[in-house]
């Protein structure tokens, strides 16, 4: 252990899962809250969505009882609907102590309609967004966003104190241009810049993978934490290694005999949400990102891919346990 780096780093650091569409829904939070997480988000919920009534939408907002920490991520562009969703179906939550309002997402369904990272083109426009959503909240109001909406215009420093001034609560920075979507390396020395031009919280977005990358970013940048997007897809363990490092100074390896039965119990809650043709399906990617790297996974992606029955999953499953830990005592 590098004893001198461990002291630089405050214990009090705040470990966050992002709201991840299509991947951070009830069972994945709860597996990551289990671990360690100290919150969690909602998949990115249109605001426009929840104003027309979208039922799909609502069902994205459902937050169990049995989570500990998770909040909602909202995005749109029109403040009017903003106000109105906020005063009218998030304020009676007692479910959500915080509201995420996103302009970071890049992808190109999202610019399109002028929302997500778009935003950052329209400082006026983000001002009057968060304002009132500020003013309309009776929970505290944090803002996830990008460096800027192109690499010759990166104004996130601008962003973050038109939110300070508006009230938000802290920044979540991907420091990233929505341009690079999810290419090339984060840039940590904007979150570094932007901890220093701003006195509300900042948290850390972008290529944390790994406890190193975590202790190297809080040690660069002084955030106040960080939010973890797809290092922890497949690894909501991560959550435990960097809670156990804060803590103690050591970490250690998920067991792959864990990594199994993590599948499983994933499985098992979603169960609880949704029927299990779908569970199945949507546990194909998840499947992959647990298995990655481990030997012969290739194979057993392939056939859990094409099977049907949960009992026939768990069979190879299993096997796959049996035959790694052959292999690892051979």
């Amino acid at each position: 252990m590098d004893l001198e780096l461990y002291m630089k780093i405050p214990q009090n650091k705040k470990i966050l899962l992002a709201p991840l569409a299509g991947v951070s829904d009830v069972a994945f939070r709860i597996i990551s809250q289990k671990y360690g997480a100290d919150g969690a988000y909602t998949e990115m919920i249109s605001i426009k969505g929840l104003y027309y009534n979208d039922e799909k939408t609502e069902k994205l907002g459902y937050i169990d009882k049995c989570e500990k920490n998770t909040n909602i991520q909202i995005f749109g562009s029109d403040p009017e609907i903003f106000e109105k969703v906020i005063k009218e179906k998030l304020n009676p939550r007692d479910d959500i102590k915080e509201i995420n309002i996103n302009m970071g997402c890049p992808a190109p369904k999202i610019t399109k309609n002028k929302e997500g990272s778009f935003l950052l083109t329209q400082p006026n426009l983000v001002k009057k967004i968060l304002k009132t959503c500020v003013k309309s909240s009776n929970k505290k109001v944090t803002l996830k966003y990008r460096m800027g909406f192109e690499k010759n215009n990166l104004n996130y420093i601008e962003i973050g104190k038109i939110a300070q001034d508006a009230g938000i609560s802290s920044l979540t920075l991907h420091a990233r241009s929505r341009n690079q979507f999810y290419e090339g390396k984060a840039d940590w020395s904007a979150i570094k810049k932007l901890k220093e031009s701003v006195q509300i919280p900042v948290y850390a977005n972008g290529d944390i993978f790994t406890v190193n990358d975590f202790i190297k970013c809080m040690e660069y940048t002084n955030a106040d934490g960080c939010m973890i997007a797809r290092g922890a897809m497949g690894n909501p363990f991560i959550f435990k290694q960097i809670k156990d490092y804060l803590n103690t100074g050591f970490f250690e390896e998920t067991s792959f005999s864990n990594i199994i039965r993590e599948i499983k119990n994933q499985y098992e809650i979603s169960l609880k949400y949704k029927p299990e043709r779908i569970v199945i399906n949507q546990m194909r990617k998840h499947v992959s990102w647990y298995l990655k790297g481990l030997n012969g996974s290739s194979k057993i992606k392939n056939i859990i891919n094409n099977l049907k029955s949960l009992d026939e999953i768990y069979k190879v499953l299993d096997s796959y346990e049996k035959y790694l830990e052959r292999n690892v005592n051979d």
